[in-house]
């Protein structure tokens, strides 16, 4: 999935109860599977980032030369600008776009 191009909050904002916990009916279970989706995020986000930061990676044992790399630290801020990945899941979440399943009542 594509997290560059989303609409979720950058600030904390305040959300329904009512609209978190409808699909699933219990507030508990929603958060739970939220908390899920956004691990999960955090997870695909981490791996980007560390493999577009690999491309840029010396592997030399000289501490002597040490510089910065202007588009390293580009890619390191526009994932910082990044919405957390809890409103990213959030997002998704009232979208209707995560898929859970409960073992219990299949």
């Amino acid at each position: 999935m594509d997290y560059k191009d989303t609409k979720a909050a950058i600030s904390t904002i305040t959300y329904d109860k009512n609209e978190i916990e409808a699909p699933t009916k219990n507030i508990y279970q929603a958060i739970s599977i939220i908390a899920k989706r956004a691990e999960q995020i955090n997870s695909d986000l981490k791996i980007e980032l560390v493999d577009k930061l690999d491309e840029f990676a010396t592997y030399n044992d000289s501490l002597e030369e040490v510089f910065e790399n202007k588009e390293q630290i580009e890619v390191s801020k526009f994932y910082e600008r990044l919405p957390k990945p809890t409103a990213l899941a959030v997002e998704e979440w009232l979208k209707g776009k995560v898929y859970f399943r409960t073992p219990d009542s299949e």
